[in-house]
């Protein structure tokens, strides 16, 4: 029997995920052994990993149908006789497969010791260890990585480790069953010195936060995921993946009687001497996103207009500094901002009626705790802040260091949120977007390319001039359709090479014509 295709319009199997066209839930692995249990309590014997397996083949199939022969490396938990059950599919099918079971047979769990016997009945050949089981001379085309799944808490040792090494030193591409070996679901970062580098990998009855997020993307590949025919899962969620849902709902169509004053004014305070590019590319990116008037007040006191966006009005620090501006305009604050924006932080924390802080702002906040607290005196005022650290600022903000930051992104990420009372937009592969009582949500747009210097501030302008649009309710919403879309322009853009990077001037222009369509 021929196995369906897996993106056929069948209502199941697996459906690629990346790119980003709506939101999906996420589950950590306590929630998503808790769905799984629930799962396997309503489903009859065996049936669930059968599923689970069937979907790994149509989409190996699917993936490499050129291939003739797969290499199934089996783990001794659940993860191991899914790879068990494809290997069975591949093999009557009429591929050559070879499985490599690493571990010890009979401490496997009962459905997959179920599928171990399927597959030797089958007359799949299945070797115990983790060699590299095709003679010399031969090699495998597609690898499945079924070692280890969700169920890991630290890095490969033994024989896994070994079995890892052996994959990566084979040149054909690896298709991870659930998660890459070594690879945390949880957070997204390696587990130890090894880890699977995935060409693809198929998530299994929940995604997982880890494959979006931190080192997942450069581990997992492209992300496709398998419901395995299952209703969605009643748990709540510990994070989603960002769509562009909120970026549709933040542009309606402009109405014909409309104005400038409809749109909102923002204000940018930053570009102190030397810097003075920062800010004038987030004001220039207010502009594009939208904002009805854009005022510019640099720190190095220059009040020349901009020769390529002369809409921009500058102003003097002082005059911009006044209370009645403050208290109407949405304000970008820190961008390029050096040593000098520390003098101007307690008047705008105090008046602000809407604040993005980014870049040197975030540094002064780090240094001085009477700041911090006046940004919480903020939210307890009812005026809303957003923050848009790197990981760098954000430990400083944290009072850690970075690879702490990185190794737990939500966490960090959700901790700045709670303890400062803002919605926090933590950039970085996955940028997470937290605030207090919200579920997070990472974005999953973007590439290398957005790795140059200036792409943070055009991030931080065209948030500001995305939520000058909205209400002040809506930061949290402004912030997770700026991201989205700013990581959606990067992948637009340079016919996906990511060899050379974005400037970040033309990424301006890139996410003015990246938009949605209305409909």
């Amino acid at each position: 029997m021929k196995l369906p295709h897996p993106c056929a319009d069948t209502g199941a199997g697996p459906r690629p995920v990346l790119p980003s066209q709506r939101g999906w839930p996420l589950f950590d692995a306590a929630a998503s052994r808790r769905i799984e249990q629930a799962a396997l309590a309503e489903a009859l014997p065996h049936s669930l990993m059968a599923r689970a397996g069937l979907g790994v083949a149509r989409l190996a199939l699917a993936l490499a149908p050129q291939a003739r022969r797969i290499w199934v490396l089996a783990g001794q938990g659940n993860n191991g006789g899914d790879g068990l059950v494809a290997a069975r599919h591949l093999h009557l099918q009429g591929l050559a497969v070879r499985v490599s079971l690493v571990g010890d047979a009979s401490r496997l769990p009962a459905d997959a010791l179920d599928a171990l016997a399927r597959a030797r009945q089958a007359g799949v050949a299945i070797h115990s260890g983790p060699d590299n089981p095709w003679p010399a001379g031969q090699r495998a085309d597609g690898i499945i990585d079924a070692l280890l799944g969700m169920g890991a808490r630290r890095g490969p040792e033994g024989a896994i480790a070994e079995a890892v090494r052996q994959i990566q030193a084979s040149a054909a591409p690896v298709l991870a069953v659930d998660l890459p070996t070594g690879l945390c679901g949880d957070t997204g970062r390696r587990l130890g010195e090894w880890a699977v580098v995935a060409a693809h990998t198929l998530s299994l009855l929940t995604l997982k936060p880890g494959l979006f997020t931190g080192q997942g993307r450069d581990h997992a590949g492209r992300v496709w995921f398998d419901d395995l025919g299952l209703a969605e899962p009643l748990e709540f969620p510990q994070a989603s993946l960002a769509g562009p849902e909120p970026l549709r709902s933040l542009l309606p169509l402009r109405a014909h009687a409309q104005h400038k004053g409809s749109f909102g004014d923002v204000l940018v305070l930053g570009g102190a001497a030397g810097m003075g590019g920062a800010a004038l590319l987030a004001a220039r990116a207010a502009l594009a996103a939208g904002a009805g008037r854009i005022y510019l007040a640099r720190l190095d006191d220059r009040l020349d207009p901009d020769p390529v966006r002369p809409e921009l009005m500058p102003r003097s620090v002082q005059a911009a500094l006044d209370p009645a501006l403050l208290a109407r305009a949405t304000i970008v604050c820190g961008c390029g901002g050096g040593s000098a924006v520390r003098d101007i932080l307690p008047a705008v924390l105090a008046h602000a009626a809407r604040l993005v802080l980014d870049a040197d702002a975030l540094n002064a906040l780090a240094a001085d705790a009477g700041l911090r607290a006046a940004l919480r005196d903020r939210a307890a005022r009812g005026l809303p802040s957003v923050l848009t650290p790197h990981p760098l600022e954000a430990a400083r903000l944290l009072g850690v260091d970075a690879g702490t930051v990185q190794s737990r992104r939500q966490h960090s990420a959700q901790t700045l949120a709670d303890g400062l009372q803002a919605t926090v937009v933590l950039k970085g592969s996955g940028t997470l977007i937290a605030a207090p009582g919200r579920t997070p949500l990472i974005n999953p747009t973007g590439n290398a390319r957005l790795g140059s210097g200036g792409t943070g501030d055009v991030l931080a302008g065209w948030l500001g001039g995305q939520w000058s649009q909205a209400s002040d309710g809506q930061a949290f919403e402004a912030a997770a359709a700026s991201v989205w879309l700013h990581g959606h322009a990067a992948e637009l853009t340079g016919s996906g090479d990511q060899r050379l990077p974005l400037r970040a001037a033309d990424l301006i222009e890139a996410m003015a014509a990246s938009l949605p369509s209305a409909g």
